[in-house]
């Protein structure tokens, strides 16, 4: 089974900057939509970005113009830079493979452990 793997969460203040890693050995990355998806205390798991196969990409309304989501298919790796942090960003983030299901159902399978950010003064 695929295992995704996250990191380079932590603690900032407000307006700072992380960027997140996703390891996604063992499978053919450069074939896979990728997300980025994330779960705030007590909430559900929430989308945040996605980069299909030819590199197109999507944000939640919340994150755009401040995250950006790349790919190095060379590597295996995902990223997501995350910048002007607010403290509604504080939550686990986990990388995911897109699959898109019948009748438009959409699940973000494979998610590793998780990387945990916090956004707090």
């Amino acid at each position: 089974e695929v295992q995704l793997v996250e990191s380079g969460g932590g603690m900032v203040t407000p307006g700072g900057s992380l960027r997140l890693s996703c390891a996604a050995p063992g499978f053919t990355f450069n074939s896979a939509d990728m997300s980025w998806v994330r779960q705030a205390p007590g909430k559900g798991l929430d989308w945040v970005s996605t980069i299909e196969r030819g590199d197109t990409t999507y944000y939640t309304g919340s994150v755009k113009g401040r995250f950006t989501i790349s790919r190095d298919n060379a590597k295996n790796m995902l990223y997501l830079q995350m910048n002007s942090l607010q403290t509604e960003d504080t939550a686990v983030y986990y990388c995911a493979i897109r699959a898109i299901k019948p009748y438009g159902r959409i699940e973000y399978n494979n998610r590793g452990q998780g990387t945990q950010v916090t956004v707090s003064s």
